[in-house]
Order: structure tokens, then sequence, then C-alpha cells
């Protein structure tokens, strides 16, 4: 009797407990399939610029529309998903953004995979958009950090979808047929998903304020922002030059030229997994400074030691540094009291994701004049910046 009694008192937290995990999976499910469309592209790459018979410097150039389509829209989709809510735009977002990579397998000429490109940039930062203010949401349900392991079911999504690249080239299989594969299982676990998303929560403010189009945009989103700028230009760099800086600089043969972008991902996958545990034990700006040290300390010890083994142990502590910034940025926005999650979102990755854009050109320029590891010293002094401006971060804890 004391058993039933017990089991008969607990079923309501259970019950609500069970509600939340529900929501949890929902949602990574998202940021999953998500990831999983664009390492589905990324994989496919090769084979699409060799069926168009595009030049290094052709697909260069086409490549710059997915960011353009992002960054044109970035405003359009914070009111959407601020107007309609993030579970409403979820409905369509993601089977859009799958769509959209299906019709990448189907140009026949440049001009159609730039405009293609465009299309998959503007239905994914609808997507983003939307998912992450789903991350915030649910983070407040939880009461507790959890938004880095959201962006860890993207980053293994990653792993996932460059897997399912090499098995579907090995198995002869066109890039239309392995994403209309893609897309379909994308449309089934959004409807199998949708409906355990939650409403947004609008901001407690005490007045509504009316603003003007041409306003002063609130400090603190601005600083988060600049942080989110930091952040993305020290992951644009790993992404695009970690490659180049081991065959170029360390002086890695073969397969070890991947080394350092193996270290990288591996180690920023692991730190979203385990970050939201550490974060919750001492907070935000501790764990965001510390982040920032580790990403300066990783790339000078590959820029002063150029071997494999330190280049690549250096690679490690900048994966660690970077896994969990993002995350946190974002789920700062959850904290903040004066402006809706998806419009807080909209601004802050309109910001961030100059960095993403910015950063490996900037390598490149910086590399051209004088080298590579004068490049990456500057990106260690990046990481610098986001520990100072952390620190300067009133409000959050």
């Amino acid at each position: 009797m004391a058993i039933s009694f017990n089991a008969n008192l607990n079923t309501s937290d259970l019950r609500i407990h069970s509600t939340k995990v529900r929501v949890r999976i929902a949602v990574s499910s998202f940021y999953f399939f998500q990831g999983l469309c664009f390492a589905s592209w990324a994989s496919r790459i090769p084979d699409i610029k060799t069926a168009l018979q595009l030049s290094d410097g052709a697909m260069g150039s086409i490549l710059f529309a997915l960011p353009a389509g992002q960054m044109c829209t970035m405003p359009v989709s914070g009111y959407l998903v601020g107007k309609y809510g993030s579970r409403n735009i979820m409905h369509f977002s993601l089977p859009l953004y799958s769509l959209a990579m299906v019709l990448l397998s189907l140009c026949t000429g440049a001009w159609q995979l730039a405009a293609a490109l465009f299309l998959f940039g503007v239905t994914g930062n609808l997507c983003n958009i939307s998912v992450n203010t789903q991350g915030v949401n649910a983070e407040r349900m939880y009461n507790r950090p959890i938004m880095a392991s959201f962006h860890g079911a993207w980053s293994l999504a990653g792993f996932t979808g460059a897997l399912i690249g090499l098995l579907a080239g090995a198995m002869k299989l066109t890039p239309m047929y392995h994403f209309a594969l893609i897309s379909v299982i994308s449309f089934i676990a959004t409807y199998a998903n949708v409906k355990y998303l939650v409403g947004d929560s609008a901001p407690k403010t005490a007045t509504p304020e009316k603003k003007k189009f041409f306003s002063k945009p609130d400090p603190l989103i601005l600083q988060l922002g600049i942080i989110g700028f930091f952040a993305m230009s020290c992951e644009g760099a790993m992404f695009d030059w970690s490659g180049v800086y081991f065959k170029d600089i360390v002086g890695a043969q073969g397969a070890w030229t991947s080394l350092g972008y193996a270290c990288f991902m591996v180690m920023m996958a692991t730190g979203r997994f385990v970050g939201d545990k550490i974060v919750a034990k001492t907070g935000k700006k501790r764990i965001m400074q510390l982040n920032g040290l580790l990403i300066a300390a990783g790339l000078l010890i590959a820029v002063l030691f150029p071997y494999i083994s330190t280049a690549a142990f250096g690679f490690l502590l900048v994966g660690f540094g970077v896994s969990t910034n993002i995350p946190n940025v974002y789920s700062m926005v959850g904290q903040q009291k004066k402006m809706s999650a998806s419009a807080a979102l909209a601004a802050i990755a309109s910001i961030s994701y100059l960095g993403f854009l910015l950063g490996p050109p900037l390598i490149g320029y910086i590399s051209e004049i004088l080298n590579l590891r004068i490049s990456y010293a500057l990106i260690a002094v990046f990481g610098v910046m986001i520990s100072v401006m952390v620190t300067r971060l009133k409000v959050i804890r």
C-alpha cells in the first residue's frame, strides 16, 4: 500500500517531467534535421561542382549566395516568428528547407545553383530563428541550462550527414535521390514532433514600448551580438582554414591534413553535450570567459609550436572553447525582458553571422599579405576579446 500511495503522490511530477522530456526531444530533433540537411548539401558539393563543370573560382562565388540569402532575410524571419510564433513557423520551415536542398540537386547551370542556394539560405534562416526561439522556450521550461545540448544535436547531425554523404557517394547515389531521401525523413520528423513544441512567451515588461524604426539598439543585445561576432569568426576560421593550416604551416601530409579539423569538431561536439552541466555549476559568464581564453591559448599554441602534436592539442582547446559560446549567447536572450526572443535572436544572429562571413576572408587577406600564422594569431585576439566583453556584461550570471 505504501508503494501505491507514493506512486500516486508522484504521478503529477512524473507527468510534468515526461512532458518536459518530450518537448526537449522534439526541439532536439529539429536541430538535428536542420543540421542534417546542411551537412547533406555540404557532403555533395564536389559532385554538384563536377556535374555543372564549375571552376574553383566560379564555385566560390556561387557559394556566397547562401549566406546572402541568410543575411537578407534575418529581419523578416524575426518578424514572422514574432508575429506568428515559432511553433507555427516550424510547421513548414524545416520542410521548406529540405525541399530547397532537393532543388540544389536539380540545377543545370551556375545561375540556377546560385538562385537555389539563395533560397536555401532564406529557408535556413527561417529554420534558425524559429528553432532557436524554441530552444529558448524549452530552456525556460526546464529552468536550467540545456541550450548547448541542442547545438550538440546540430553538431551530431554534421557527422551523420558527412557519413551518409560518403555512403551515398560510394553507392553511386545521385545527389537528387540522396537529398530526396533526407527531405522525406525531415518531413516525417517535422510532423512527428511539431505538436510537442511549446508556444512563445512574451517578455514581461511593465509597459510596452513604441520604438522608432531607427532606434538605438538595446545595449545588452548589442553586447551579445558583438560577442557572437567574435565567437563565429573563430568558428569560421576553424571550419574554412584548419585543413589549410595543417597542410601549409604544420606540414601534414595526406589524411593528416584533416587532423586539425577532426580535433576541433570532436571537441566542439563534446563540449556542447557536457557544456550544460558545466554552465549550471559555474554560470554562463564564467564559462564564457574561460572559453575565450581557451580559444586564445589553443590558437597561440598552434601558432608558436606548428607541429602535428602541439597544433592538434591547440585545436582541441579551440574546439572546446568554441563549443558553448553561441549556445550561451542565445540562451541569454531568454533572460532579457525588453524584446521578444525571436526579435532578439534575429538582431543577435545578424551581428554574429557577420563574423562567420567576414572572418574567413579576413584570414585569407592577412595570409596573402603576411602569412597564415599571423592570421591565426589575430583570431586568438578575438578569443581574448570574448573574455573581455563577457566580463563587461551586466545582469547575466
